[in-house]
């Protein structure tokens, strides 16, 4: 079978490749340069107009929003009962129309002030009154929100209008006068019919200072030296960020003026009532958003010099970068050359000569700290590592020898008691002395089963053999009367368990638990196979409480006294190192009376 061709770069010798890589680098840069500087002026027009139209679309929206809330407001204030009930009328008495006079005041008054520390709003209302029957109001403005009566002689000039629109808002720059100041101010301006009788009008309704309501919707956006004009159908600046313009005639580009252009940005009314232009001239680029329901349009005017500032700012601090660039990577090229390329020879003969076992030279280059001196003290390292590990297992071989030798020794000496045991309870039997005999049975069990062959995992079955024979050993030996119940299912009994783990328990049981409990106290060894994980109880129902907590912190605190709960302890750290740290011993209280120890492992058998 053929292997796979070489990789063409490997058949150049190390400088070649670092030659080859240091163009590779380098001509990316020049290239990246080339096409920044020609791509510069169009991606910054779609970039910077596809941001600025997201942006004017929210803009437009919340200057309609205000409007919108105003409009709410107005309505709130007409349909008021005590704005109905401000209607010039000789049956009324002066005290009835100073009362009326003085709420609907307070009403305005209350509409008038700033939300959330934003500019606020000030309503008026004028009231046409040539009976002169409020004669004791004001009628010179003397404050911005208030209500003003007045005759044919000093009617405003936009009073008609706003009736003739029947009761439909709209916004207009009005003059009015404020104490011996007249002010050009802009405002929401809507006649206030009459609710009750379902015709005629008492009034308009006038909504002042609403430039200075637009104006903070648009300081909130920051163009670089550019403006922000909020004009009506006819072009005439009703608000901008730069005030002393307000009222004049916006020059727009023919581009812009054209109000049926398609647009890439054109949307449905019924989606959204704004449309969106933009416009790249010589000078400016003009960003259009139109609500084409009242004809009022927001536009963003931004000068292209201040772009065109940052582009070249760009271009110099990329050609700078440049050249730095190029400037590193002959530095770093010449590293390499120089600083690199000896050890990695001199780290590739090395591995090419080693033999293991064979010895190692003193590591070059000791005082190197880079990734090269790691790599070579590591190779010299492990090289000597693994000659280390080499006679290191031939030392370990010996002594597991040795070891086996010592084992089978010691073995001895309890195969020997053991079959001593086995001798006594034969000739007790014979001698007719069977409770003696059957203490020395159980007494050899728990030896057999605890030397099992030097296995250290036994089958379940002769553990529980194992813990059988110690209950009746105890029983007999102290004469106590306890119950012992054994719950095991055959499912469980050839599964493997570390040796002597249930009699550590069972003597926790007796001792702490049913010691002096007589008849009535009670052991349970129960078993569950759930899955793949075998969980063994051991309860009893002694009437002692046991701290819970202290028992957790003797299984798992790698910091207590060693003395304190060393079989239990014992147990919990066998099964972890046998099956991991999921597995082991805990302690939990009945429901009643009493404590159960709960062995969690996971279900093996015996390979067969």
């Amino acid at each position: 079978m053929r292997g796979n061709p070489l990789n063409p770069l490997t058949k150049l010798n190390m400088k070649q490749q670092l030659v080859l890589l240091f163009i590779l680098m380098v001509s990316p840069v020049f290239l990246l340069h080339w096409y920044g500087n020609y791509q510069a002026e169009k991606l910054l027009k779609n970039h910077v107009t596809n941001a600025y139209v997201e942006l004017i679309k929210q803009n437009h929206t919340l200057i309609s929003r205000d409007i919108d809330t105003v409009s709410k407001i107005t309505a709130t204030i007409i349909q008021n009962p005590i704005t109905q009930k401000l209607i010039p009328s000789e049956q009324d008495t002066v005290m009835e129309r100073l009362k009326k006079y003085d709420d609907v005041s307070k009403l305005l008054t209350s509409y008038s002030i700033s939300l959330n520390g934003g500019e606020a709003v000030y309503y008026s209302l004028y009231i046409y009154d040539p009976n002169n029957y409020y004669y004791f109001a004001p009628k010179r403005q003397i404050q911005q929100a208030g209500v003003y009566f007045f005759s044919d002689n000093d009617k405003p000039v936009w009073f008609d209008d706003a009736i003739n629109k029947r009761g439909n808002g709209y916004i207009d720059i009005i003059k009015y006068t404020l104490g011996l100041n007249q002010i050009d101010t802009l405002a929401y301006i809507r006649a206030v019919g009459n609710v009750k009788n379902g015709n005629g009008f008492l009034g308009v309704l006038v909504a002042n200072k609403m430039d200075m309501k637009i104006a903070e919707s648009l300081r909130s956006v920051s163009l670089p030296e550019g403006v922000i004009s909020y004009v009506d159908s006819s072009n005439r600046i009703l608000s901008s960020t730069i005030p002393i313009r307000n009222g004049e005639t916006l020059e727009l580009p023919l581009e812009l003026q054209a109000a049926n252009r398609p647009t890439p940005y054109k949307e449905s009314l019924l989606d959204n009532p704004y449309r969106t232009n933009d416009v790249m001239t010589s000078d400016f680029i003009y960003i259009m958003s139109q609500n084409e329901s009242v004809g009022h349009k927001l536009i963003y005017q931004i000068p292209v010099q201040s772009l065109l500032k940052q582009q070249n700012e760009l271009k110099r601090i990329i050609q700078l970068i440049t050249i730095a660039y190029i400037v590193l990577g002959c530095i770093v090229l010449v590293y390499f050359w120089s600083s690199l390329m000896t050890p990695l020879q001199r780290l590739a003969r090395f591995v090419r000569s080693y033999e293991p076992g064979k010895l190692v030279p003193e590591t070059p280059v000791k005082r190197r700290h880079d990734e090269v001196g790691v790599l070579m003290s590591a190779l010299y390292d492990m090289a000597r590592r693994i000659n280390s590990l080499i006679h290191y297992k031939y030392h370990m071989d010996l002594k597991a020898k040795e070891s086996q030798l010592r084992l089978l020794h010691q073995q001895i000496n309890p195969h020997l008691l053991y079959n001593t045991l086995e001798s006594i309870y034969w000739k007790s039997t014979l001698e007719g002395n069977s409770e003696s005999s059957e203490m020395i049975k159980e007494l050899s069990k728990l030896m057999k089963i605890g030397l099992s062959q030097g296995r250290e995992l036994i089958r379940f079955e002769e553990e529980l053999e194992h813990a059988s024979a110690y209950v009746n050993l105890q029983l007999k030996r102290y004469s106590y009367k306890f119950n012992v119940i054994w719950d095991i299912p055959d499912a469980v009994k050839l599964i493997r368990i570390p040796k002597i783990s249930l009699q550590p328990l069972i003597e926790n049981a007796i001792i702490h638990g049913v010691k002096q409990m007589g008849e009535d106290g009670e052991i349970q060894i129960s078993a569950a196979l759930v899955g793949e994980r075998v969980t063994i109880k051991v309860e009893d129902n002694g009437y002692k409480p046991v701290n819970i907590a202290a028992m957790d912190h003797i299984l798992n605190d790698e910091n207590v006294d060693h003395k304190l709960g060393y079989g239990i302890r014992n147990i919990h750290q066998r099964f972890q190192l046998h099956f991991g740290n999921k597995f082991g011993l805990s302690y939990h209280r009945r429901e009643k009376d009493g404590t159960t120890a709960i062995l969690v492992l996971p279900a093996t058998y015996e390979e067969r």
